[in-house]
């Protein structure tokens, strides 16, 4: 293996099949962090949206139904109730793309914990005092967070990811990308097992 292989993971905060796969992404990255460079790129399931979460409570009851019982994630559903809530993911790829310039190698961990307060915990991803808990646990220093949070420049430098989740050519999430400096391989468009990518992952290196 060389430097120059990535496994790229796109995803959204906000996405509940993401959120299902989130043990299985632990796994990969887990088992890859020290033979890949791991990337995560904030596709934007829903950017901008101006619906509220109630607006898409029943469409959002049935994924997240189907969701735990695949993957047996924990939902909590009360969330679909607030009216007052807007249900654009723009925010939380922000955050995350704030946190990747602050310190990258708790991207993952940061990604993986706003999952959490989102579907478990009922946290609105929209407000800055939501990821409080989440620095804090991370010793990431919640001033600078907010300050990159607010600014003009992190609302822009998230469509970046967004940009390049399009050029990546991923149409749906989670996505998991194998790069090499040959090729680049589609390891997973849906849901899918660590195993069943791994298999991919050995698969196309021992070309």
């Amino acid at each position: 293996m060389t430097a120059q292989n990535k496994l790229i993971y796109v995803g959204d905060p906000m996405c509940s099949w993401c959120y299902g796969f989130a043990p299985q992404l632990d796994k990969l990255v887990a088992k890859h962090k020290s033979d890949l460079e791991l990337v995560l790129v904030t596709g934007g399931l829903r950017p901008y949206n101006q619906q509220s979460i109630n607006d898409l409570k029943e469409f959002l009851t049935k994924h997240w139904q189907e969701v735990n019982k695949r993957t047996d994630q924990p939902f909590s559903y009360n969330i679909l109730d607030r009216t007052e809530w807007q249900y654009d993911t723009e925010p939380a790829c922000r955050a995350v793309v704030v946190v990747r310039a602050m310190n990258a190698t708790k991207e993952f961990e940061f990604f993986n914990k706003i999952q959490e307060a989102f579907y478990n915990q009922n946290k609105y991803l929209g407000a800055v005092e939501s990821y409080y808990p989440i620095l804090d646990t991370l010793g990431l220093d919640k001033d600078m967070f907010t300050s990159k949070f607010q600014s003009e420049e992190y609302k822009e430098l998230v469509k970046k990811d967004f940009k390049r989740a399009g050029a990546l050519g991923v149409r749906g999430f989670p996505s998991v990308l194998l790069e090499t400096n040959v090729e680049r391989i589609v390891l997973s468009r849906g849901y899918s097992t660590a195993e069943e990518i791994e298999r991919l992952i050995m698969n196309a290196l021992k070309q």
